[in-house]
């Protein structure tokens, strides 16, 4: 499988400034074609503008669903509206859900198989904190939601795991290249003992401080499989340097 380098902008992008980037980046993709799959997570009120002006040249994914397909959820969107607007992929369980909204693995887990209802690939998020880390627990940590957050029926094809040590998220700090490769050779232990066979498949992208400078290291490192972007992928020629950087 191709690698994945994918852009989450949180809650960010209103506009003609920020739908600009998407013929921008439209516009660097065709003059130096990629050698990994490109993906972007804007907000989901620019899902489908987004999804009609990029259509074949990058794709288009969202950052959150709701477990049910409908029902009085005001304010919730389900994977079956992020499909009908034009997404591919959704992430699912990114700590800034499970810090600031409660979610747990089972939750996660719930909607990760949201995400296959609606023929979405679920991006499922983990990752321990800077006390689990300094803990030594970050392995057992990772383990866990690995086993709580993927339901049964998880495939290469359907998921993505996205590890993000969330005390590097948005922080400037970035574990060392050994520490990266370290843990994801834990993780894709975690996969195999999870999912089988195709556990070994999946696709494990790093998140946290991804920029131009440090991917082509982290991006090289066995079992990374790309990365989950977050402020770099707001400017055009940072996310294109990490673009840049995946592995042929």
């Amino acid at each position: 499988m191709r690698s994945l380098v994918a852009g989450n902008w949180k809650m960010n992008g209103a506009g003609e400034a920020d739908l600009a980037k998407f013929g921008a980046l439209k516009t660097a993709l065709a003059e130096t074609p990629p050698s990994c799959d490109v993906l972007v997570c804007p907000p989901a009120t620019m899902i489908a503008q987004a999804a009609w002006f990029t259509k074949g040249v990058f794709a288009i994914g969202g950052q959150d669903c709701h477990a049910q397909p409908s029902g009085a959820f005001t304010g919730d969107i389900s994977a079956e509206m992020l499909k009908a607007a034009g997404a591919s992929h959704v992430i699912v369980g990114h700590s800034e859900r499970r810090q600031y909204h409660g979610e747990k693995d089972a939750d996660v887990a719930a909607k990760a198989q949201a995400a296959w209802r609606a023929g979405l690939i679920a991006i499922i998020c983990i990752g321990e904190t800077l006390e689990e880390r300094e803990g030594g627990s970050a392995n057992s940590i990772c383990h866990s939601q690995v086993l709580g957050s993927i339901p049964d029926g998880a495939t290469a094809a359907n998921s993505v795991l996205a590890y993000e040590p969330v005390w590097a998220i948005g922080t400037g700090k970035t574990p060392s290249v050994d520490d990266i490769a370290a843990m994801h050779a834990h993780l894709r232990g975690c996969l195999k003992e999870r999912c089988g066979e195709e556990g070994g498949k999946m696709l494990i992208l790093y998140g946290g401080s991804v920029k131009p400078d440090n991917a082509a290291a982290i991006l090289s490192l066995p079992d990374v499989g790309g990365a989950l972007v977050g402020g770099a992928s707001l400017k055009v020629a940072d996310f294109m340097g990490i673009i840049s950087a995946a592995p042929a």
